[in-house]
């Protein structure tokens, strides 16, 4: 008897999750759904796409375009096609330290080209509040620009369609969020919860002005708050954090290191109810399934590069009787097409085309010449276009009447891009510099700061060029003719500069110097504190005015000789 009532209770249970889905879709839920998570990272205004040349070669089939917003469009379009449950979205710096193209128009055809391809979330980076918070409230809001004001010939900016999010930036005034700081949306019946959040450290790498008023509260312990927020008040179980914070690269670009801190410092401290955690900031692109926590299924982890080179896909399937993710895999794609059959989205192309005609005058001006390619990168420390930079601020400042200024320096994020010899962006001849290849290069309009500084303090701000366990790496101030020193790599902190001179002297702990810098360093950014120290400030002209100016009056222009800095074991 028992064996009998056995059997019939395997065949009841058989019967019940056979007819257990149908009825699931007859009530209006489905067993599961698909939903697909698209995201970018690091866009910066990017619309052109930059043209790759494997090696040497002539050969044309073998060269694509990376990139360039005509071209991403297609890639987001295909992707749709394929799930109408998708969700775009953006880890920050969509926008800030963009070329001409976007930067002339306060990065209104970026935002103007997002909403084209629709996406629907973007969090804030750090360079998002490039030109101040009030600034991004306008990306959002739309409107003409407060001093420009509307600009003829190119459309009416409207705002983002999509929603920026900012759960951990905080206006000091009202104690509010900048912005939402969750969304939910939902497919078939399942929702997705979304929570954005900025870069901790923001107000150490933007001018303060800009961020003046706000308060950036802590990344992860942020993000689990609001995971708690969504799972007690909303019953969510699939949720995604959008994180303007990232690691090192992987092996490949559907790997990563997991032992870069950003794994242990960040990562592994979120709430394992996370189930992908979508970053930017570093330009990296990455992508793994990370275990958080034993018994809880792995938190997909991605990051796309920067410059739209990557699309990541994520793909998630989650139950239609409780909101579960039950699987879910992701893939970073390669924005890559090939430049002989290359055939940009039409809609895109209209769009942006407004814009080329409307700057064109502007950005294709030839403002001077170089001899070589002229790089940002080079040995650890020093590269030749940081060295013409350097000369080219000192240049700017020298005079009597412009600073005094014996000593220029520049921090290396300030500089964007090379100059590269055979690049033709307007017509012009190999060799030629165009504005708009000169305005990629330093995008941001800094000023420069002249100020004085004793010799001591002088060498204090080039000793915090090491921080904890680093040996000043990707930190070098890039720095004019003017200055040499030596680095010892492996004196402690605080010990590393010697052999200062300043035109061939000795630098004289107790003398004076005037010396310039952007305001962005004269702040302190960068961590450079040091720099508040200075005293007879005069502000000056813009870095990049100074750097046209340089090319002009001293073409052609040479790489720089990357011989100021020694460094020494």
């Amino acid at each position: 008897m028992r064996i009998n009532k056995f059997i019939t209770f395997v065949v009841v249970l058989a019967l019940l999750l056979t007819v257990m889905p149908a009825q699931l879709a007859a009530a209006g839920k489905p067993a599961s759904v698909e939903v697909q998570i698209l995201a970018v990272n690091d866009f910066h205004g990017a619309l052109d796409p930059s043209l790759t040349k494997p090696g040497n070669t002539t050969d044309e089939s073998l060269w694509y375009y990376r990139g360039g917003v005509e071209y991403l469009a297609n890639f987001v379009n295909a992707a749709v096609d394929t799930n109408p449950n998708t969700i775009e979205v953006s880890a920050g710096d969509m926008i800030g330290a963009s070329p001409l193209l976007s930067a002339l128009f306060h990065d209104e055809p970026t935002v103007m080209a997002f909403n084209l391809m629709g996406f629907d979330f973007s969090n804030t980076g750090n360079h998002e509040f490039d030109e101040g918070w009030q600034e991004l409230l306008r990306m959002q809001e739309g409107g003409c620009h407060p001093v420009d004001g509307c600009i003829t010939g190119v459309p009416a900016f409207p705002g983002a369609a999509f929603d920026y999010l900012s759960g951990n930036v905080i206006r000091l005034d009202t104690g509010q969020t900048l912005f939402a700081a969750t969304s939910v949306r939902q497919f078939d019946g399942v929702k997705v919860g979304f929570i954005g959040i900025a870069l901790e450290s923001t107000p150490t790498i933007v001018v303060s002005s800009a961020v003046e008023g706000l308060m950036f509260e802590a990344e992860v312990s942020t993000i689990n708050r609001y995971v708690k927020f969504l799972k007690d008040t909303q019953g969510l179980k699939a949720i995604v954090v959008i994180l303007h914070d990232g690691g090192g690269a992987g092996p490949t670009i559907n790997s990563c290191n997991e032992d870069d801190p950003f794994f242990a410092n960040v990562v592994k401290k979120i709430d394992p109810e996370v189930d992908a955690l979508i970053t930017g900031h570093t330009h990296n692109a990455y992508n793994c399934q990370v275990k958080v926590k034993k018994n809880y299924d792995p938190m997909i982890v991605t990051g796309a590069g920067y410059n739209g080179r990557y699309l990541t896909d994520i793909d998630l399937t989650i139950a239609g009787t409780n909101g579960q993710v039950i699987s879910r895999a992701a893939n970073n794609i390669p924005v890559e097409t090939p430049y002989l059959s290359a055939v940009p989205d039409p809609d895109m192309k209209a769009l942006i085309d407004q814009y080329r005609d409307a700057s064109a005058p502007l950005r294709n001006r030839v403002v001077g010449s170089i001899t070589a390619d002229i790089k940002r990168g080079g040995n650890m420390v020093e590269s030749a276009l940081g060295d013409v930079i350097g000369d080219a601020q000192l240049a700017a400042t020298a005079g009597p009447d412009v600073g005094n200024a014996v000593v220029a320096m520049t921090n290396p994020g300030g500089i964007r891009t090379d100059l590269l010899y055979a690049q033709i962006s307007g017509g012009e001849l190999p060799g030629q510099v165009t504005y708009g290849e000169a305005f990629a290069v330093q995008p941001f309009s800094n000023s420069l700061v002249t100020m004085s500084l004793t010799g001591a303090q002088l060498k204090a701000v080039l000793e915090q060029q090491a921080t904890a366990g680093s040996d000043g790496s990707g930190r070098m101030l890039q720095i004019s003719y003017s200055l040499s020193y030596t680095w010892t790599t492996s004196a402690q902190a605080g010990s590393k500069v010697s052999n200062m001179k300043i035109n061939g002297v000795d630098v004289d702990p107790a003398a004076t110097y005037r010396v310039t810098v952007n305001n962005f360093l004269a702040g302190g950014g960068d961590g450079f504190t040091s720099l508040l120290e200075g005293t007879d400030l005069l502000t000056g002209m813009i870095d990049l005015d100074a750097f046209e100016a340089y090319l002009t009056a001293n073409s052609p222009v040479p790489p720089g000789p990357q011989n100021r800095i020694t460094i020494v074991p």
